[in-house]
This record gives C-alpha cells, sequence and structure tokens, in this order.
C-alpha cells in the first residue's frame, strides 16, 4: 500500500498542486503560534515542551483517522494516506521557484531571476556573480528536493512498515516546518518568549534527518557518478555547517561534476513572518563555507540537477516496489 500510496500522490501532485498560502499551511502556522504561546513559560526544558506538543497533536490525529480508518476499509486507509502524502509530499511545492529562475536565465532575464531568487531564499542576489547565482540556486534545489520529497518518502515508508500509516511523513513534515518556522521569527524580530525553541527544533530536526540525509545522498551516488559522489561525501562534506546537509550537496555535486558551497550570501531580514514554507528556509544554515572542486556551475548544470532528482526518485520507487511485492508474495 505504500508504493500505491506514493505514487498516486506524485501523479495528483503533478496535476493538480497544492497551492502556496493554502488552509492547511495557515493553520499550522496558527498552531506553532498558539503552542508557543499557551506552552512556553520561558524556561529553557519549555521549548522542549512546545515542540513536543506542536508535532504530537498533529500526528495523533493522522494517526489515529487512520487506524479508523483502517478498521473499516483498507481502501479508505490508501485514500488517507494518499491525502496526507498530497498535502505533505511533492516537487511542485517549491519546483516553481527553481522553474522560473531557469527559465529566466534561458531568455537572458538575469535580474530577473535574481529577483526570484531573493523572494525564494530571502538572499540579497544583486552582486551575485551568475556562477555564484546558479550555485545558490542548485544548492537551494537540492536542499528542497530532499525535504519535500525524499525525507517524507523515508518517514513515511518507515513509519507504515511499523503499521503507523501516514505518521511519519508528518512528523517529518512538521520537525521541518518547526526548525523554519521559529528560526524565521527570530530573524524577523518577532521571536517567541523562549529563543532556545529556534535551537531545540533545530536540533530535533537535524537528528530526524539523519537517516533520509543519506539515504538522499546514497541515491544521488548511485544514479549519478558514483565514485565522485562518494568521494565528494568523503572529503567535502564538512564544507558546510550543517553535517546533513553537507552530505547531501557534496554527494550530489560530485553525482553532477559540478563545484558547489563557498561563501554565503547576504541575507535579507523579513520584515514579517511569511505564510508559505519556502519563505522561511534558514538561509545562513544551509550555505558552505568553501568551495568543493569541479566545474563551474553553468545553465547545464541545472538540466543535470533535475535529472538526477528524478533518476533517484524512480530508484527509489522501483526498491520500494520490488520490497512491496516481495511482501505480497511472501
Amino acid at each position: 500500500m505504500s508504493f500505491l500510496a506514493v505514487l498516486l500522490a506524485l501523479i495528483v501532485e503533478q496535476l493538480r498542486p497544492l497551492p502556496q498560502g493554502n488552509p492547511v499551511h495557515e493553520s499550522l502556522i496558527d498552531w506553532a503560534r498558539w503552542t508557543a504561546r499557551n506552552f512556553d513559560a520561558g524556561r529553557e526544558h519549555h521549548a522542549w515542551v512546545v515542540w513536543a506538543v506542536t508535532l504530537s497533536v498533529p500526528s495523533l490525529l493522522v494517526f489515529g483517522v487512520f487506524k479508523l480508518l483502517d478498521h473499516y476499509s483498507v481502501l479508505l486507509a490508501l485514500l488517507w494516506n494518499l491525502v496526507v502524502l498530497y498535502l505533505t509530499l511533492g516537487f511542485r511545492q517549491f519546483s516553481h521557484h527553481f522553474t522560473d529562475i531557469r527559465d529566466a536565465l534561458e531568455q537572458g532575464q538575469e535580474e530577473r531571476a535574481r529577483t526570484v531568487l531573493q523572494q525564494w531564499r530571502h538572499l540579497d542576489a544583486s552582486e551575485l556573480p551568475r556562477t555564484e547565482l546558479l550555485r545558490h540556486v542548485i544548492e537551494h534545489a537540492l536542499l528542497a528536493a530532499h525535504r519535500h520529497v525524499f525525507g517524507v518518502f523515508f518517514w513515511f515508508v518507515l513509519g507504515s512498515a511499523m503499521g503507523l500509516g501516514p505518521v511519519g511523513a508528518v512528523v517529518y513534515r512538521m520537525a521541518e516546518f518547526c526548525s523554519r518556522y521559529w528560526a524565521f521569527k527570530t530573524r524577523a524580530e518577532v521571536a517567541a518568549v523562549n529563543e532556545g525553541l529556534s535551537r531545540r527544533s533545530q536540533l530535533a530536526f537535524s537528528v530526524l534527518d539523519y537517516g533520509p540525509a543519506r539515504m538522499t545522498a546514497a541515491g544521488f551516488a548511485v544514479v549519478g557518478n558514483f565514485e565522485e559522489a562518494v568521494d565528494g561525501w568523503r572529503q567535502h562534506a564538512g564544507l558546510w555547517k550543517n553535517d546533513n546537509d553537507g552530505i547531501l550537496l557534496s554527494a550530489a555535486a560530485g553525482a553532477c561534476g559540478v563545484s558547489l558551497g563557498g561563501a554565503p550570501a547576504p541575507v535579507i531580514a523579513p520584515g514579517s513572518v511569511s505564510t508559505t514554507f519556502d519563505a522561511m528556509l534558514p538561509v545562513d544554515e544551509d550555505d558552505g563555507q568553501g568551495s568543493m572542486p569541479g566545474a563551474a556551475p553553468t545553465l547545464a548544470h541545472l538540466r543535470s540537477v533535475v535529472g538526477l532528482v528524478w533518476r533517484s526518485m524512480v530508484l527509489w520507487m522501483l526498491l520500494l516496489a520490488l520490497l512491496s511485492l516481495a511482501n505480497l508474495l511472501g
């Protein structure tokens, strides 16, 4: 059932993308605000209380509905998995930014590409050289693909194997959301009472992302240049502040034969908390502090990255299909 749910969710999401600012996303933002306001008393350990409550209530609700539907009908349970995956997993939740930038660059509209990148990542891209502009686009697209697709895929499959239905997908996306939401509030100078919320939520997401990041990196190595991907993983992952992001980006860079990493671009402080997921990415945590060897990023590498991501998705879907078939035959 896991394979069918993921496949249908990807198809539906391609045909009818989840719109930005949809009621579900806005409700999650309101929920995170409410939990911080009502469960945070300012002490250090209260940050964990807020984080736990914020994640546990939606997860338990999703699990309860799944168990109820599964008790009456497997098809209803499958439909519920599809609905949850449609809300948590999908390329189209972020790919419009990447596509707009790529189209603008191909048409020679470099200023428009810089504007779109600035709106997407709150980066001051006005003074970036063209190669640096392309580097940032590639890095952020790879991270977005991992957090919106591969990470959700990993935890959904794991949760389903444990009989938890789509709970794993919800926990991962909620943890990723919280790590960005409270970091964004701090940067926007409307921080929650407890400043530990940002640190604790990012630490918790880093733990949850440990396995998925390495799974994604391994997939990139298999469907790309394996030797260069593994060498990049082993030799250059430390260029990034975040260990999980460093492993993923260094493996992808080796798989595509492109040089990634470098000094972070200036961050534009937002004036208010955005209601979109992409606009809340903590950009200063993702950029590298040194460059990998390899070819400087070009437009051709944007196409290579798209191909790498899709081949990797096909790889994991085939493996899931084989596991599902073996389970049925067993």
